[in-house]
C-alpha cells in the first residue's frame, strides 16, 4: 500500500501535533513518506545502505524530539526535514573523520539535490544553505582564503581559472582552500558560532 502524499499544510499540521500533543499517528505518517525519501537521500549520499539507515534513524528522532521548533514561515515540512537530514549527514561526516583529516569540499558544499521541494528550485535552495550556514563565516576567513573561496564555490571557477585570475600559482589556490575549509569546519563546529 502506498502513502499518498499530503499536501504541506497536512504535514505542517503533523508537526504541529507532535509539538504539542506528542501524537504518535501524526508522527507514523510523517515517518511512512518521509523514511523512503530520507533512506534514497542517504543512499545518494553514503553510497552504504547501513549508514542511510542510520542518518533515516537519527533524522526522524530529532523531528520527534525537534518538532516544536519547526517554524512554517521558514520554509516547508520537507525542507525543514531534509534540512535536519543534512545536519545529520555532516554530524555523521564528522565522526566519520578525525580532526587531523583534511575535510572535503563536498562535505561542506552539497549539490543541492534534495528530493520533495515542494517547490523550492535547488539553485536557490544551495543559496539559501550556503548563505545560512557557511557563507557568514567567509567573513572570518583571511582575505586571501576568502577570495579564494569566493571564486570557486559563489563564482563557481575552476582551481585553474582562479590561478590564472589572482596571478598565482594552482597549488596555492588548493593550500589556501584546504585552509580556508579546515577554518569554516572549525567555525561551524564551534557552537558559539
Amino acid at each position: 500500500m502506498s502513502v499518498q502524499p499530503p499536501d504541506n499544510a497536512q504535514w505542517e499540521q503533523a508537526l504541529t501535533f507532535i509539538a504539542v500533543d506528542r501524537d504518535k499517528k501524526a508522527y507514523s505518517q510523517l515517518f511512512s513518506y518521509f523514511a523512503p525519501r530520507l533512506k534514497a537521500f542517504g543512499l545518494k549520499m553514503f553510497g552504504n545502505e547501513q549508514q542511510a539507515m542510520e542518518m533515516v534513524q537519527d533524522t526522524m528522532l530529532n523531528v520527534w524530539q525537534k518538532a516544536r521548533l519547526f517554524d512554517a514561515s521558514r520554509g516547508c515540512a520537507s525542507t525543514w526535514i531534509f534540512t535536519i537530514a543534512r545536519n545529520v549527514r555532516f554530524d555523521m561526516l564528522r565522526k566519520k573523520q578525525s580532526r587531523k583529516d583534511e575535510l572535503s569540499a563536498d562535505d561542506l558544499f552539497f549539490d543541492g539535490d534534495y528530493p520533495e521541494q515542494e517547490g523550492t528550485d535547488s539553485n536557490e535552495w544551495d543559496l539559501w544553505l550556503l548563505a545560512e550556514k557557511v557563507a557568514p563565516h567567509f567573513a572570518k576567513l583571511p582575505p586571501a582564503q576568502r577570495d579564494v573561496m569566493e571564486k570557486v564555490y559563489l563564482e563557481e571557477k575552476s582551481h585553474q581559472e582562479v590561478s590564472e585570475e589572482l596571478a598565482i600559482p594552482l597549488g596555492t589556490v588548493k593550500s589556501r582552500i584546504r585552509l580556508a575549509l579546515d577554518r569554516l569546519r572549525e567555525a561551524i563546529d564551534d557552537p558559539r558560532s
